[in-house]
């Protein structure tokens, strides 16, 4: 088969927490533990600058004396409590399919707790498609002794490198799909190599930087810009296959909102009447 012929190959990676998932795992957790203020404590991280965004849920494990009782067991159970978004598995089994023109590679890159990410996606994504924060556990205590990886800010952006070059896509050929913060330094780099960004919340910064933004509780509406974007499918090519997933696009609103601050500016005085 000629190259000509071949499908092209994208590699389309998406973050978990808030992306996937409705709420953070980090909030998960400290539930499961008793913990309080986990958002002021993550509040306090970001405006110290001490950790790269989206790697505070590791800094606390690893350091924090509330999270000192952490063990894997922990980290499986929240993410089993976790509340994923809807159609996933149907937006799994969609790329994994693929045509005669386009194949994708499914992958989750994320700052949560690999176990976390694991356990609330098993059956759905392979753990060998998961790429998200690793700890080192003591095998005596069963605590958490060492940070082995932690896969947010630039962790992400080193991410999408190791996949592209692993599975050979072109640098146009990735999509990357995320909500926060955390997610600006890897849309950035995926959107100055021509690949593909979507937005999945109204995080006034990733909005500024994302190609699209989709606001939708199914996971399976990331799919709406990608078939719309880069394989040109027509409006009722869309929602034909959202009926063939079991799935019904009831609303679907594509609109472009500029927001403007204005600030009134007093008049710069006449210079011949000031003469």
């Amino acid at each position: 088969m000629s190259d000509a012929s071949m499908p092209r190959h994208y590699l389309l990676a998406s973050d978990f927490d808030q992306t996937l998932s409705f709420n953070d795992s980090g909030i998960v957790l400290c539930e499961i533990l008793g913990v309080l203020r986990y958002e002021q404590k993550v509040a306090g991280l970001a405006n110290s600058s001490l950790v790269q965004q989206g790697g505070e849920l590791a800094y606390l494990i690893r350091h924090d004396p509330e999270f000192r009782g952490v063990r894997k067991a922990h980290l499986i159970e929240a993410g089993r409590r976790v509340r994923l978004k809807g159609a996933i598995q149907p937006l799994v089994d969609f790329l994994q399919q693929g045509n005669a023109d386009w194949r994708f590679s499914f992958y989750v890159i994320s700052a949560a707790p690999r176990d976390v990410v694991e356990s609330a996606l098993e059956g759905i994504v392979a753990p060998d498609h998961i790429i998200a924060t690793e700890f080192d556990f003591d095998p005596a205590s069963g605590e958490v002794r060492s940070v082995r990886r932690v896969a947010a800010g630039y962790g992400k952006v080193a991410a999408i490198d190791e996949l592209q070059h692993r599975l050979g896509v072109a640098p146009d050929c990735i999509v990357y799909v995320g909500d926060g913060s955390s997610d600006v330094h890897v849309m950035l780099h995926v959107n100055n190599r021509d690949g593909f960004t979507i937005a999945v919340s109204e995080n006034h910064q990733l909005a500024r930087i994302a190609r699209r933004t989709v606001l939708s509780d199914s996971a399976f509406s990331v799919l709406i810009p990608v078939l719309d974007h880069l394989f040109h499918w027509t409006p009722a090519e869309i929602r034909a296959l959202f009926v063939a997933n079991g799935l019904t696009l009831s609303e679907w609103e594509k609109e472009r909102t500029d927001r403007a601050t204005v600030v009134a500016v007093p008049p710069v005085p006449d210079r011949a009447a000031v003469a």
